[in-house]
């Protein structure tokens, strides 16, 4: 049956890419089940088989499938203290670096609804002036969604979306509009551009000072964020920054990028250098007209480099590959038409070894460079060690270099066999030492061990008589521990009808209940609220409310639920605009209530929110 559901799964994401294009291979397959369950529980489909069957019929499902999966969650100043360490220190980098007249160029991948695209536009029109910003600045916000881009071009938004933007920032960068709602400012968001982009499949956005993708890698195969993540190193200039979310680190990816704030999730571009010079002219741009003779060897000169048993690469002054001999071909899976490329676009320019970096310190040092046990595993391959050596080579002005990698598997495991036997022969003459000592004292351990024993036996004598006052003892506990035993038994049954009792007057209740403790996580869900919201209490115990994913606007319970806390002499009660577990919009009306302890001290909030019939 795993295994069906497991084929059905993958004929569903089969369908999504054939009939809308989207290719959702590369989420992480439990994120991704999970939120299209969530989906087939709003349409009552109980397989992915019959929920493909129902994509087929009902068209419109697409559109509550890609803002199902896809969440679009953010905000304006989401964790602000990471967006106030970008203001106060990345900022003004940005700033230093590109003086003058020049162009800042920024990216927010995965914008969603756009909040994160406009505050960015906020902080560098308040760093910059609006006039200076409008004249060099430009971000460039993409994302998936169409519809979430949709929304984000309007820059329209509800006053509550607003409630983290300083009231200053709110001031001088919305307008207010009728119905409580506040438009971005129309000069500045002239220079934000919203366009449909998948991080995956299309070519990222380049020259970028700034790259802003919170919360998105999370949801991508280790697989997929690596391959991210170069495109991301691609699209930055040097020293450019990258601003994640709280969830993602750069653990394994400190060659390409370094942390200036690892807390805050701040990194910044690894540099890998200029382009280097040309290394090889042909002979006869060398020579004018080049002899047979001459020709004649130089080209046994070649074919001898070629047949050289160890792997070499030549590098010209432009960064790009003039020579890859045999070996080195074979060895790394490269070919004659690989002449030419640039080594950057190679596996073999960070594979084994990032050799960018070292080639560039090789011509800024003037001395070639040894690497010594560089580990390589090739396709199909066994592991293998390599001692690679990175020469400059000077012919006038031109710069060129030469890589030779060294085999030295065999000669490092020989030599790991003999420090090994070594170790073992000094190991094995200090234990023949140590055993000739311990048996010259074995014997008058033995003398003394004799009258020990006799010793010992005349204390066992005398501990068989504690021993049988100690179980006369043990004996009056254990009828001690059966009464409280039964005692507990008793609290425990108790407990049970109360527990039962409880649950049924919560059953019983028309309105949907939660219950939150003073941390405002939630402790208690009823059956009602799992009808509306279509979440059962095993998934939202434990969680904070403001966390909840579901179609009652939790932000609405913060006024209410500080007034309860605080006072909490009465309920407090509001009506409220939802969205069942069936998609459709209802009247509610909430009641927050205090939940007290024997003392009457707080010890959270009642919540029951109960449809106001039309």
């Amino acid at each position: 049956m795993a295994e069906q559901n497991s084929k059905d799964f993958e004929d569903l994401l089969s369908y999504l890419r054939t009939a809308r294009g989207f290719d959702f291979s590369s989420y992480k397959r439990a994120t991704l089940m999970r939120r299209i369950e969530k989906r087939m529980q709003a349409v009552n489909v109980d397989s992915y088989a019959a929920y493909l069957d129902y994509l087929q019929v009902d068209q419109d499902e697409f559109a509550q499938l890609f803002n199902t999966i896809l969440i679009n969650v953010t905000g304006f100043f989401r964790d602000p203290d990471a967006w106030e360490y970008l203001r106060d220190n990345v900022v003004p980098l940005i700033l230093e670096r590109r003086s003058g007249e020049e162009e800042i160029r920024i990216w927010s991948a995965g914008c969603a609804s756009g909040e994160e695209a406009y505050t960015l536009a906020a902080i560098f029109a308040d760093a910059m002036g609006v006039d200076t910003f409008k004249k060099r600045v430009k971000i460039y916000a993409t994302d998936l969604d169409e519809e979430a881009l949709q929304q984000s071009r309007q820059a329209v938004y509800a006053a509550r979306d607003l409630e983290a933007v300083d009231p200053e920032l709110l001031k001088r960068y919305f307008e207010p509009l009728d119905g409580g709602r506040y438009a971005f400012d129309r000069e500045l968001r002239r220079s934000v551009i919203f366009g449909k982009h998948d991080l995956v499949a299309d070519a990222p956005v380049s020259r970028v000072d700034l790259l802003v993708c919170r919360n998105t890698l999370m949801y991508f195969n280790s697989e997929i964020q690596e391959k991210v993540l170069g495109r991301f190193h691609f699209a930055l200039n040097e020293g450019g920054f990258l601003f994640l979310g709280k969830a993602e680190t750069m653990i394994t990816h400190g060659n390409i990028f370094a942390p200036l704030e690892m807390k805050r999730r701040v990194f910044v571009k690894n540099g890998h250098g200029h382009r280097r010079e040309r290394i090889l002219s042909s002979p006869t741009r060398a020579t004018g007209h080049a002899s047979g003779d001459e020709a004649m060897r130089l080209r046994l000169r070649e074919l001898a480099l070629d047949a050289s048993p160890v792997a070499q690469i030549l590098i010209d002054a432009a960064g790009t590959i003039a020579f890859i001999n045999a070996s080195a071909r074979a060895r790394f899976g490269m070919s004659s038409r690989d002449i030419g490329r640039p080594i950057q676009d190679l596996e073999i320019s960070y594979r084994p070894l990032e050799l960018r970096s070292v080639i560039e310190q090789v011509h800024a040092q003037r001395r070639p460079m040894t690497i010594k046990d560089v580990a390589w595993t090739g396709a199909g391959a066994e592991p293998a060690l390599f001692d690679i050596h990175v020469s400059p080579i000077v012919h006038g002005t031109t710069r060129s270099t030469s890589i030779t990698f060294t085999e030295v598997t065999e000669f490092k495991r020989l030599q790991e066999e003999l420090q090994h036997f070594n170790q073992e022969l000094e190991t094995a003459y200090e234990e023949l030492q140590s055993t000739n000592e311990e048996l010259q004292t074995t014997n008058e351990e033995l003398q003394s061990t004799v009258e020990e024993l006799e010793t010992t036996n005349e204390e066992l004598h005398s501990t068989n008589e504690e021993l049988e006052t100690s179980n006369e003892a043990l004996q009056t506990t254990n009828e001690e521990l059966e009464v409280i035993n039964q005692e507990l038994q008793q609290v425990g049954a108790d407990l049970f009808r109360a527990k039962a009792f409880l649950n049924s007057v919560l059953s019983s209740i028309r309105a949907g209940v939660l219950v939150v403790d003073d941390d405002m996580r939630v402790i208690a869900w009823n059956e009602q609220s799992q009808e509306m919201w279509g979440v059962n209490a095993e998934e939202v115990r434990g969680r904070h409310v403001w966390n909840l994913d579901i179609g009652f606007p939790v932000e609405t319970l913060r006024t209410p639920v500080r007034t309860v806390l605080l006072d909490g002499k009465k309920p407090v009660e509001y009506e409220a605009e939802c969205v069942n577990r069936r998609g459709k919009p209802i009247q509610c009306r909430v009641t927050c209530s205090k939940l007290q302890g024997e003392e009457g001290q707080p010890l959270g909030v009642i919540v029951a929110v109960e449809e106001i019939e039309s």
